[in-house]
């Protein structure tokens, strides 16, 4: 085995993860082992089926055996289990999935507000998971699939796969961690604006939905088209529109190069347009379901949000310009994003640098192959009980600054943050957002 690659018992029980969860050391069990198929393959079971649910569902397949899968839309369910011919049993309610003996590994690729509570009850069902970004709805959700993640031992891969791309963003990354561009360092993260639309009228659900189902833990509203099958991200009851779409992504790289992937910043601010958002609104009242606001898109459409670490680095997050992660600092600035790398200390490796760069992504890896990709990279993981590269521990500290930047814009003030204790300072208001109520058939047990 590659002489970096990180297992998993010594990334559970290392101090610095155990401080960050803020957890008592976890005890290693055989019980990743015992959750493997009883043949050669992986049974695999596909919570949510549309759009990336349908992507990642299908990419598990093909390295397994696909045996279940399970849409609150029973037509998206259909349709995903065509491909495979018979052998792939549908479900509306995700549970039966769980309930499977011949499922050891699932996916899950449900709206935002649905990730945590099928992921947990996976993880305590014994499965392996494979979870879409972002991979919470709130702080609190990062906080609890972090610790059934430690009991349990299994392997949880979020769906951050720009982690898995070595020519552009871990070379980004390796690059900012060296040192090479200088300090203070400074990442900036362009997202794009969010839509505006609505208010929109009301209609009676498809048969084929299930919408209480589909609402979950949210509170009760009519049903409105717009509010799921993609439009979900723009709503603030179900999502953090694209400063936690594609916040998800970009913040975890520029946390990732700040070398703050498993704390957080210590102040933030910043201000958003939000559309269809009243002069009176009162978040706290909003998310119990005890305000009512225009039904429209309500997420940020443009905004600006800066966030502060204790050792001076900054992390702005932006709609634009362009989409990508800058990182700079006194000697040097780089840009990366899904189409490029750019910059002069880019322009300026020698193959000595380039044969450096090489050494340092492997360790960003944590020493597994390159080869599959990101599903690749979390089946490998089962087989060889190592920690997958996109964490939850990490993913939870670059989500939960999103929904911190969420939060300071809402409340309109600068936010001070305990990245140790994971509370807002001597800030109530704002520590009621750290969670949300949850509506009682919906609760998360743990």
């Amino acid at each position: 085995m590659n002489r970096n690659h990180v297992s998993r018992r010594s990334f559970l029980t290392s101090s610095t993860v155990l401080a960050a969860a803020g957890a008592a050391p976890y005890v290693f069990t055989s019980r990743a082992a015992k959750a493997k198929a009883a043949n050669d393959r992986l049974g695999i079971g596909a919570i949510g089926t549309g759009g990336m649910g349908s992507g990642i569902g299908h990419g598990a397949g093909g390295r397994g055996e696909m045996r279940a899968c399970a849409d609150a839309d029973t037509t998206r369910a259909e349709r995903f289990a065509e491909r495979y011919e018979g052998r792939c049993a549908v479900y509306q309610d995700y549970r039966r999935v769980l309930d499977r003996d011949d499922i050891q590994v699932v996916t899950i690729g449900t709206p935002d507000h649905w990730h945590t509570k099928p992921a947990i009850e996976a993880l305590q069902a014994g499965k392996h998971v494979y979870c879409e970004k972002p991979l919470t709805l709130t702080i609190e959700e990062g906080q609890l699939i972090c610790r059934v993640v430690r009991q349990t031992g299994l392997v949880f891969q979020v769906g951050s796969q720009q982690r898995s791309d070595r020519g552009r963003f871990l070379t980004a990354v390796a690059l900012a961690r060296s040192g090479r561009l200088g300090k203070p360092l400074t990442a900036t993260c362009s997202l794009g604006a969010g839509p505006g639309g609505g208010p929109f009228a009301t209609a009676d659900p498809p048969p084929h939905l299930d919408w209480d189902l589909w609402l979950g833990q949210c509170p009760v509203v009519p049903y409105t088209p717009q509010r799921c099958h993609g439009n979900f991200r723009w709503w603030l009851e179900y999502s953090g529109g694209k400063m936690t779409d594609w916040g998800a992504h970009h913040v975890d790289i520029g946390q990732w190069g700040l070398g703050h992937e498993l704390t957080g910043p210590v102040e933030i601010e910043g201000e958003g347009n939000f559309p269809n958002i009243p002069d009176d609104f009162d978040p706290v009242a909003f998310y119990a379901g005890k305000q009512e606001i225009p039904n429209g898109y309500n997420t940020a459409t443009t905004f600006k949000v800066t966030a502060t670490f204790a050792d001076g680095a900054k992390l702005v997050i932006q709609h634009g310009p362009d989409n990508g992660v800058w990182f700079e600092g006194d000697r040097g600035r780089i840009f990366v994003n899904r189409g490029r790398i750019s910059g002069r200390p880019i322009e300026e490796l020698t193959d000595a640098d380039r044969e450096w760069l090489n050494d340092e992504t492997a360790k960003l890896y944590k020493g597994a192959p390159f080869q599959g990709g990101h599903m690749g990279n979390f089946f490998w993981c089962i087989e060889n009980d190592a920690e997958p590269v996109s964490d939850v521990f990490t993913h939870h500290r670059a989500v939960s600054t999103c929904h911190m930047a969420n939060h300071a814009m809402l409340l309109g003030r600068k936010l001070r943050w305990d990245p140790k204790r994971e509370v807002f300072v001597g800030d109530d208001v704002a520590n009621a957002l750290i969670a949300r109520p949850r509506r009682a058939p919906y609760d998360i047990k743990i």
